[in-house]
């Protein structure tokens, strides 16, 4: 699964490949700010509390079919 990091501002951070090395590629509304080779880089574009990882729900699933949907055994 690809991983990938939103914030403000349209910022979005995702790994790369640059000249054979992993990368942290930091991107703001599509245009390249910077490829880093750490996550004390990446903090000097954006700030990290502002980042959410994108999750994707439907991969999670595995099967594509339904999922019932059942309530809490709490609630009565």
């Amino acid at each position: 699964m690809d991983r990938r990091w939103v914030g403000l501002d349209g910022v979005e951070v995702v790994p790369a490949m640059r000249a054979g090395r992993q990368v942290l590629r930091v991107r703001r509304n599509g245009w390249l700010v910077a490829d880093c080779r750490s996550v004390a880089e990446v903090a000097a574009h954006v700030d990290l509390a502002d980042l959410c990882e994108v999750i994707d729900l439907a991969a999670r699933r595995g099967s594509g079919g339904v999922v019932e949907a059942r309530t809490s055994s709490h609630h009565g």
